[in-house]
């Protein structure tokens, strides 16, 4: 399987970035599993049930499960996880925020007590967002070789290379896995992808990962098979973040005038080649029970934009130039690279001269949530399977926590905001529960902390000898137990 680019742990606690959560699942398991309408499977739980008021969910476990090193899992090892998610996952902090205690009466029985209800949490229990960690084993250096139940056992992890996998014959799900070596490989050039897709020696690359100009290339070969399933659980979207410590993006005309430079639907037929839905709010179109369109977003006007930045006291310099600034964007994947080659172009007409900053993948990550040493940044954030989960985090200012991907990035901070984002994680009622997240997308919208472009299509790359790979809502992210090859 191709992942790029290359993660920088193998288990999806302490990083959500999407390389990290292509590999975690394949040792480290779930609760459970979800359908493609988002509906729980069994997994590492084989029952489940929910008290009448809320406030606890009971887990029958699966017995007879063994971490790769022998040790029994116990009821023991699903509290250790959980307390380690609250703290140490990007997103944890909300989507447990509620957790107040694991009881576990028994080795095989997991009881979440909550201090409040959150009607979400059932739907947060994959492995690649809440992985099932061993309790006898330090966290961290378990996500450089780490020891789970799932049906690969990791083997070596050669940097800038591969990593392997070998068959789990002790596999809880026997006689799964089909396969005896899963070998997951990084590959920066996206000739070389293409060749070792047509050649065979790359059978999956998951999220688009070649340059979307040669996708109709790619869909003629005759062993190659596109799959857009497989994405329901990590809905994406592509966002222009602004660093609100930064002096210049403390003036909201400055925000605006950038987003009243952008034409959605241009950025999305030149930098995506139609791969994508344009997105006006922090909720993505993909999640059509919570999304909104009318709320008042910039339009596209650069006449607009040049009155803004005259009123910011940014007027245009003898060579036309208002403000000379680096961009950054995340480097995973060309439609990244092409966005900020896009945005930039459409701000060079108001007068930014914005100068697209190249890194890897790890020292963007830096730069943006340690160092802070940006000004405004093309990324992406996975609106997950309810936004409670995947769109809080970016937004509340509870979860500014440096160092943190994929966390508030932008330090933004409004107790309006915090105080929707908190009711709706609590609100049973879905209607109610529509009402706060329309309120919390219109205030958002009116800040402008960020500029959500798109919501980009997200394809599987396939070799047609190659079945099973998607089965369910997160697709090449799940353990692949059931992948095989045709005879």
């Amino acid at each position: 399987m191709l992942v790029e680019p290359e993660p920088t742990t193998l288990v999806a606690l302490t990083n959500c970035a999407d390389p990290t959560m292509l590999v975690s699942a394949k040792v480290t398991e779930g609760l459970l599993s979800y359908d493609f309408e988002l509906r729980p499977r069994p997994q590492l739980a084989t029952g489940w049930s929910v008290s009448a008021d809320g406030l606890r969910l009971i887990f029958t476990l699966r017995q007879g499960v063994r971490w790769h090193d022998g040790s029994a899992f116990t009821s023991a090892d699903v509290a250790f996880s959980m307390k380690l998610l609250k703290e140490m996952h990007p997103r944890g902090r909300a989507t447990f925020a509620a957790l107040a205690d694991v009881e576990t009466p028994d080795p095989h029985t997991a009881i979440l007590v909550l201090s409040q209800p959150a009607p979400f949490l059932l739907s947060a229990l994959a492995a690649c967002e809440s992985p099932i960690m061993p309790r006898h084993i330090d966290p961290i250096a378990n996500g450089n070789a780490p020891i789970g139940t799932g049906p690969f056992r990791f083997k070596e992890w050669v940097r800038g290379s591969h990593i392997a996998y070998e068959r789990n014959t002790d596999y809880w799900d026997s006689p799964k896995p089909f396969i005896d070596t899963f070998v997951v490989t990084f590959v920066e050039d996206a000739d070389a992808r293409i060749a070792a897709l047509e050649s065979g020696a790359i059978d999956l690359a998951p999220a688009t990962p070649v340059p979307f100009d040669r996708l109709p290339y790619l869909r003629g070969l005759p062993n190659i098979a596109f799959e857009t399933d497989g994405y329901q659980y990590t809905n994406q979207v592509v966002r222009l973040e602004f660093n609100l410590d930064d002096p210049t993006f403390r003036d909201r005309r400055v925000r605006q005038a950038i987003a009243h430079a952008i034409d959605r639907q241009a950025l999305i037929d030149k930098a995506w080649f139609g791969y994508g839905l344009p997105a006006f709010g922090p909720i993505s179109p993909d999640l059509p029970s919570f999304c909104l369109s009318d709320l008042g977003t910039p339009a596209f006007d650069p006449a607009a934009a040049e009155h803004l930045l005259d009123a910011a006291g940014l007027p245009r310099g003898p060579d036309g130039i208002r403000l000379r600034l680096p961009m950054d964007y995340v480097p995973a994947g060309d439609g990244y690279k092409l966005t900020a080659d896009e945005v930039a172009v459409a701000l060079a007409r108001i007068g930014i001269a914005a100068t697209v900053r190249v890194q890897d993948f790890p020292a963007y990550i830096r730069r943006v949530y340690t160092d802070r040493d940006f000004h405004f940044s093309i990324g992406r954030m996975n609106n997950m399977f309810d936004p409670t989960v995947g769109v809080q985090r970016v937004f509340w200012s509870k979860n500014i926590k440096r160092g943190v991907p994929f966390s508030n990035g932008a330090h933004y901070r409004n107790d309006t905001v915090d105080r929707l984002l908190e009711q709706a994680a609590v609100e049973p009622d879905p209607v109610e529960r529509h009402r706060l997240f329309a309120q919390f997308q219109r205030t958002v919208v009116g800040d402008l902390p960020d500029v959500t472009l798109l919501a980009p299509k997200q394809i599987t790359i396939a070799n047609r000898r190659v079945i099973d790979h998607t089965l369910t809502a997160d697709g090449p992210a799940a353990n692949l137990a059931d992948v095989r090859r045709r005879a």
